[in-house]
């Protein structure tokens, strides 16, 4: 048994409001469970928006959580049934805990869990911790070319996997991505690597373009004024989408984002919302059924994606190493957090808080 005399971890105490703390150390308590020295975080866009807000939806921070979600660490114990893992492995952390019993669970939508404990969302602490509990099997172990950093950013290529398999891509589908944010870039980066033969990214940031033409996409577009009607034509016109996109997918949240997507879609398209914006909005209806869009919503992961987007990374597939444009020491967490805030970059890591001082 080993033993610790701390856990430093970055909590949110309020609005605002953050501070570290030396935490209760995690203890394994279930024999199929693992203790992990945490060592590289990824900042997601819900943190920031939890330490600016207080909330997201539903999910009320009323008590002080622990941030972090996107994490990779290494095994440093063992429960006694453990027998896929071993003390010095390198692991993705899936962040998420659901009961298992449930028929969302048992159907393998364990996404859908109703008993889900996911890090960083009220009221279960994240990542952002010296030291963290999870069960064996929501630990991918890294093969020796997938580095730890890729394995921290496992977690939002799985987001943009669930995404991708949620709209049925076939080969050589023609793909519209809203967003070249993290996840808008890895569903461009997704949809390559399934064979798609236009990929065409969205967003209003020319920078943010730009990359997103040298990552994944193989055109972009930057909407000017107009109705979503004729956002959506100039987009098929410039692209040769014929009678419009195979496939839509909104990674922005942004309603004239959702709107113009379905108009891009030719009848029969399949479009997914990944992006969460405001609760309600406007939604041209009348177009979704005309076409016959299949119309599907992406929540998180579920069954099969981790293992995906690692084999993604591990085959070549997906260099997601080309998102991560900083890295902050653990003790400038705050000054990362307000980087990403400021909208700088487009993926920033958290170093392990071992090197804490």
């Amino acid at each position: 048994m080993l033993i610790y005399n701390q856990n430093i971890s970055f909590v949110l105490r309020g609005i605002n409001d953050v501070a570290f703390e030396n935490r209760p150390m995690p203890k394994i308590d279930d024999p199929y469970d693992v203790l992990l020295q945490v060592e590289m975080t990824g900042i997601c866009g819900s943190d920031v928006h939890y330490w600016s807000n207080g909330r997201i939806g539903p999910f009320v921070v009323e008590e002080p959580m622990v941030l972090g979600h996107e994490s990779a660490g290494i095994v440093v114990e063992v429960g006694a049934k453990v027998r896929s893992l071993k003390v010095g492995d390198r692991v993705a952390m899936e962040p998420g805990i659901s009961c298992r019993r449930c028929t969302r669970c048992k159907e393998g939508n364990y996404n859908l869990c109703a008993e889900m404990a996911f890090a960083a969302t009220p009221p279960y602490n994240g990542t952002l911790a010296q030291y963290y509990v999870l069960p064996e099997d929501m630990c991918y172990k890294l093969p020796e070319n997938v580095s730890l950093e890729e394995g921290a950013m496992l977690e939002p290529l799985s987001v943009a996997v669930h995404i991708v398999r949620q709209t049925n891509i076939k080969h050589s589908d023609s793909v519209v991505v809203f967003g070249a944010g993290p996840v808008g870039l890895l569903c461009c980066a997704v949809a390559k690597a399934h064979g798609a033969s236009k990929i065409i990214a969205v967003d209003i940031q020319k920078s943010r373009l730009e990359f997103a033409k040298s990552f994944a996409a193989t055109s972009t577009f930057e909407p000017g004024s107009g109705s979503a009607q004729e956002k959506a034509q100039q987009l098929i016109q410039e692209n040769d989408l014929g009678s419009g996109a195979d496939i839509a997918i909104d990674a922005s949240g942004a309603a004239p984002a959702i709107q113009m997507a379905i108009h891009v879609l030719r009848h029969g398209g399949s479009y997914v919302q990944g992006g969460m914006g405001s609760d309600e909005i406007a939604f041209p209806i009348v177009a979704a059924c005309t076409k016959e869009i299949t119309f599907r919503g992406s929540f998180r992961y579920s069954s099969g994606d981790y293992e995906s987007a690692l084999h993604m990374v591990a085959g070549g597939r997906v260099n997601v190493k080309e998102l991560i444009t900083g890295s902050f020491a653990f003790e400038e967490a705050e000054q990362a957090f307000q980087y990403v805030k400021d909208g700088k970059g487009i993926k920033v890591l958290i170093e392990g808080a071992h090197f804490f001082h």
